[in-house]
């Protein structure tokens, strides 16, 4: 490539560690001699002619670390689903003719499956058109529901709040001495993984619910009301993708009305599993019933943010940067664990088009056998990537 240009764009949903993957794509466009231009809204921003030079926005080493430590998408984000050039080859015409326009050597997308897939359908037009641009997509997603990688950046930060939030809803749950069951909803559309999180609490959840598992409504009451009989207090995790055996969401069950779908067929609100589980506990089970939904502080909350997240983040995106100029395209970067004890991972590539529109649900192996709780192994995957969380005292029971 000739002239150095990096144009990368975030997409999706925000998490606490997106923009560590940005500031390092800076870090590394500005280190090989690049402008590095950033589309302002995602693709969609940038087919209205929106972006921003990033590497005069960015000047510094302090400039780069506050960024890293920044929740949600600084450059702006969209749900936009690129159809395919048969459904409309003028979008790729107006992208193509952008992308000349700044002199663009390279295109990154920090997002999830949906961003892959746009990945895809841009490097496949490219190639077929006979651009020499590169395209890499660069992982992010709190649901950790990618194939190709170990797991994907946002996951630990989401999670290691979702454990200290579970911990700290259990401690607040048990201070009357009555009956109750807590129901935590936790993001998470196909794939358990970020719900799974909630079993790392000191106070680990008496019942977490996965998507993997079929949810069985009488299965529950009789395991609540066995839980009762023995302790005052029982907290429950559960994905707010969770499914009845036929395959409706729980979550349709409680929304009155039904349920609008975004861009990409996703269920727009995806939420009222706990709220609808909460109202039948207490009908059949007469005891106090709380629904308390963790909503978008999953995704935020950077407060709690693992380190581990945002370090990995940095360098995902870094090595994009890298990728791109040694000739890499069609690619996402992901990560390999090398080993659990020491903790160690390390970058890799993997085909987009193996990654794009797939989702990595959690191994049936690594969920209890009963279907209403984690095993060993998942928590021993978890743990690294949540970290240490705030030491606090034992329950009372």
């Amino acid at each position: 490539m000739s002239e150095k240009c990096v144009l990368v764009g975030q997409s999706g949903g925000p998490t606490a560690a997106i923009n560590a993957s940005l500031a390092g794509v800076i870090a590394a466009g500005t280190l090989e001699g690049s402008r590095v231009e950033g589309m302002r809204y995602g693709i969609q921003g940038f087919l209205d002619g929106r972006s921003v030079r990033l590497d005069e926005a960015f000047l510094s080493r302090v400039d780069l670390d506050l960024l890293c430590n920044t929740p949600a998408s600084w450059l702006g984000s969209c749900r936009f689903k690129l159809p395919t050039p048969e459904q409309d080859e003028g979008v790729y015409h107006r992208l193509f003719e952008r992308f000349q326009e700044i002199g663009t050597s390279a295109v990154l997308y920090i997002g999830g499956n949906d961003s892959m897939d746009t990945i895809a359908k841009l490097a496949a037009y490219g190639r077929e058109t006979g651009s020499d641009i590169r395209f890499l997509g660069v992982p992010k997603t709190i649901d950790n529901d990618l194939v190709g990688t170990d797991h994907t950046p946002g996951y630990g930060s989401a999670a290691r709040f979702v454990a200290t939030a579970m911990n700290e809803l259990a401690y607040d749950a048990d201070v009357y001495n009555l009956k109750s069951v807590t129901f935590v909803e936790i993001m998470g559309r196909d794939a358990g993984w970020l719900t799974a999180s909630c079993a790392l609490a000191f106070v680990e959840p008496d019942v977490v619910l996965l998507p993997e598992v079929p949810l069985d409504e009488e299965a529950l009451i009789e395991r609540l009301s066995e839980l009762l009989r023995k302790k005052n207090t029982v907290m429950v995790g559960v994905s707010e993708g969770v499914r009845t055996a036929d395959g409706q969401l729980v979550c349709e069950r409680a929304a009155a009305g039904g349920v609008d779908t975004d861009e990409f067929g996703h269920l727009a609100m995806l939420s009222g599993a706990s709220r609808y589980l909460a109202a039948l506990a207490k009908r059949r089970l007469g005891c106090k019933t709380r629904a308390v939904e963790l909503s978008t502080l999953q995704r935020c909350a950077s407060y709690v943010a693992s380190r581990t997240d945002l370090n990995e983040a940095y360098d995902l995106g870094f090595a994009a940067v890298e990728a791109a100029f040694a000739g890499e395209t069609a690619k996402m970067c992901a990560l390999e664990r090398v080993s659990d004890s020491p903790y160690e991972v390390r970058t890799k590539l993997v085909d987009v088009l193996a990654v794009a529109n797939q989702v990595r649900n959690v191994p049936s192996e690594w969920i209890a056998a009963d279907g209403m709780g984690v095993g060993d192994e998942l928590r021993a995957y978890m743990r690294p990537l949540v970290g240490e969380l705030p030491a606090q005292l034992a329950s009372l029971g």
